[in-house]
């Protein structure tokens, strides 16, 4: 039955690798079921029913993503865009979690029918060759600050805005290690090398004293206080036109900027030849709409899910693994909860410089090409956002295109992307 839902023989995987895979990617998102109430919870929802929302939203559109588009992708609420919902939305503009839900969902609608009419694809299909590897790359980047930054590696500084950390803190030493055991176990070609490094530094750090273990179960909270509370008809009010605009451009570029990156990764978009990218964003563009009806921000493709790659994932039954164990974090979440941060930063780290490699296919003698896939990997990291990265490519691009004689060479769909973009920096900021 397995062979025949996921084609596992096609993909050289079997089961064992994929629900390895699948733990694996898990592990590296499991932190949203924690992070994303702690944050939404800031607008006076309640904080259950967000931690309710969130393994639901994810469970439902990794499945989506598992049987529809048979990818080894994870989803769940975005990191970027709760913020954007909880400290902008209704934070600093003042309007209503209830609203910003309303806005949610008609962003997801939008997304939609840009998915189903094959705009979407269009635009994906647009986008260069340098820039979408640019965008592995710089995926790879942002990835690597996430896991410095978890493992107290890097940390803030006022006179550098970055510097090193305490490189004798417990938390640090631990991050190391493991990414020590993840590297020399890959090297050896041992399968699942990311989740035994996983799992090690948490077991060693429980051991030690320096986590906490959790226990095993608690019952799920009660998801109605914000199940199907979004409101629509007050998110529909000219002041809404900017933040909707915001929201769609952000989930486009991001879901679509880390599902071009993972699926590289995975090889499942070889030049030339059908792949199932069409329909892994009619997955996620499924999946906010559904996010906002159970109470929470935009759902989204996970650049983690790079980690279960790497660890063999290649099929939805990856995404399906993913999906079972979001579902368990409901009743297991203090057993979920006791893997720390520091031991996942050392797989996000190995696969960041696995990514990496990418770059290698920019076209660096051509100063049209180099350009805009410099500033598309360097700015994701730097401003702490994929969106931008993907801005900065596309407007350079086409700017260098134009200056240089070579219009013909701009693709319709690069060349709106471009002005969209800058008519959103021109009207709304970088927010």
């Amino acid at each position: 039955m397995l062979e025949n839902l996921f084609k596992l023989q096609e993909h050289g995987t079997n089961p064992r690798t994929e629900i390895l895979a699948g733990v694996t990617t898990f592990l590296t998102m499991a932190y949203i079921i924690f992070v994303n109430p702690a944050i939404l919870s800031t607008t006076g929802m309640d904080s259950g029913a967000i931690f309710v929302a969130t393994c639901l939203a994810a469970a439902i559109g990794t499945l989506i993503m598992a049987f529809v588009a048979n990818w080894p992708v994870g989803m769940a609420p975005g990191m970027g865009l709760n913020a954007f919902f909880a400290f902008t939305i209704v934070g600093a503009m003042g309007y209503s979690w209830q609203q910003a839900l309303g806005a949610v969902f008609i962003s997801g609608i939008i997304f939609l029918l840009l998915t189903v009419t094959g705009i979407r694809t269009w635009i994906v299909e647009g986008i260069p060759k340098s820039l979408r590897s640019a965008i592995v790359a710089g995926i790879g980047l942002f990835l690597a600050i996430i896991a410095l930054k978890t493992s107290g590696i890097v940390v803030g500084s006022e006179a550098t805005l970055v510097t090193l950390g305490d490189l004798t803190a417990p938390s640090t030493l631990y991050a190391i290690l493991g990414l020590f055991i993840i590297a020399a176990l890959d090297a050896l070609k041992v399968r699942g090398a990311i989740l035994i490094g996983i799992l090690a530094v948490t077991i060693l750090s429980i051991l030690t004293g320096h986590q906490e273990f959790g226990g095993v179960f608690s019952a799920p909270p009660s998801l109605a206080p914000t199940f199907m509370q979004l409101d629509i008809m007050g998110a529909l009010n000219f002041g809404f036109v900017n933040i909707i605009l915001v929201l769609v451009l952000v989930e486009v570029f991001d879901a679509t900027g880390t599902m071009i990156g993972v699926a590289k990764r995975a090889n499942l978009m070889p030049e030339g030849k059908p792949n199932r990218l069409g329909r892994a964003l009619l997955a996620d563009s499924t999946a906010i709409v559904a996010g906002s009806m159970l109470g929470t921000s935009s759902t989204t493709a996970y650049i983690e899910s790079t980690s279960g790659v790497q660890a063999g994932g290649r099929t939805g039954l990856t995404a399906v693994t993913v999906a079972v164990l979001f579902l368990l974090a409901l009743f297991l979440a203090p057993l979920a909860g006791s893997v720390p941060g520091y031991a996942t930063a050392p797989a996000l780290l190995y696969v960041a410089g696995l990514m990496l490699r990418e770059i290698a296919e920019v076209d660096w003698y051509d100063a049209t090409e180099a350009t805009p896939a410099a500033l598309t990997a360097v700015a994701m990291p730097f401003t702490y956002s994929i969106a931008n990265g993907l801005a900065f490519g596309f407007i350079s691009y086409v700017v260098l295109k134009i200056i240089t004689g070579r219009f013909s060479q701009i693709h319709p769909a690069t060349f709106i992307v471009a002005v969209l973009f800058v008519i959103k920096y021109a009207y709304f900021g970088g927010h």
